[in-house]
């Protein structure tokens, strides 16, 4: 983002230079004459629609799936741990526990994670005591509704990750970035020398909303980090819907796992 406002801010500055010492030499009309404010948002209507139609397609593409997932993997761990209140006492209280600590770790640890486009393993440690509690439970009525609910947190979770990676090339972005500057540039290079007030704010205004746009669409690219971002509330209403569930049925136990969600050591 921080390289985006400097490359418009430097094509302004070089869109103003050029006006002032390259166009006397190109044109030779009337220096007092040149594109009107009116011809000036005219060009750039078109570019401006593109890039408003990128920052549209992130916002309905990677930032919704995301969070979607988000919201969908939530889902499923209140349902794992719902579907446990049929399982037996020990099972159950293996599965509720292991809910809380997965929750924890990702909020914690797979959340900030996600932001530079990684995920965690701290989350799958407590995947994996699922399915190792789930082998105890074959046979079992509620074996079945268990496996189903692990197999859609399990999906939700992987399109999470999916989507906290950039869905928008990095050529795609040095494009437009280089538009922008080619296009501020030579809108700098048609304005007037004198009397070009009303040009030069409006050629301002314009640089500010490129620069804004660009920057909205690297920042909604971006759904687990920036300004714009997929806050972890739907997990931790789960991690908190988990822990009541659990401290109920088991209030002399102890949760296997730190606020962190890491593994305690004995």
């Amino acid at each position: 983002m921080t390289l985006v406002i400097v490359v418009a801010a430097v094509a302004l500055l070089s869109g103003l230079a050029a006006n002032r010492f390259l166009r006397p030499r190109l044109l030779s009309e009337d220096d007092d004459t040149g594109m009107a404010v009116k011809d000036l948002v005219g060009p750039l209507l078109t570019l401006t629609v593109l890039l408003l139609a990128f920052v549209l397609v992130t916002a309905n593409g990677s930032y919704g799936k995301a969070e979607v997932a988000s919201r969908g993997e939530a889902r499923a761990l209140d349902q794992l741990v719902e579907t446990a209140e049929y399982a037996p006492e020990k099972q159950r209280a293996e599965i509720q526990a292991a809910a809380v600590c997965y929750a924890r770790a990702v909020r914690t640890q797979e959340w900030p994670a996600m932001a530079d486009g990684r995920g965690s393993a701290a989350p799958s440690v407590w995947s994996t005591a699922f399915r190792r509690t789930f082998r105890d439970l074959e046979g079992e009525p509620v074996f079945g509704m268990l496996i189903a609910a692990d197999n859609k947190r399990s999906d939700e979770r992987e399109e999470r990750l999916t989507q906290a990676t950039a869905s928008i090339p990095s050529a795609i972005l040095w494009f437009l970035l280089a538009t922008l500057a080619i296009t501020v540039v030579a809108l700098g290079m048609c304005i007037p020398r004198r009397r070009n007030r009303g040009q030069l704010i409006t050629l301002v205004v314009i640089t500010a909303l490129l620069t804004t746009t660009l920057c909205i669409i690297r920042d909604v690219d971006r759904p687990f980090g920036g300004i714009i971002d997929v806050e972890p509330t739907a997990i931790t209403d789960a991690e908190g819907q988990a822990t009541r569930d659990f401290v109920t049925n088991h209030p002399a136990a102890e949760l296997p796992c730190t606020a962190d969600g890491n593994r305690r050591t004995v």
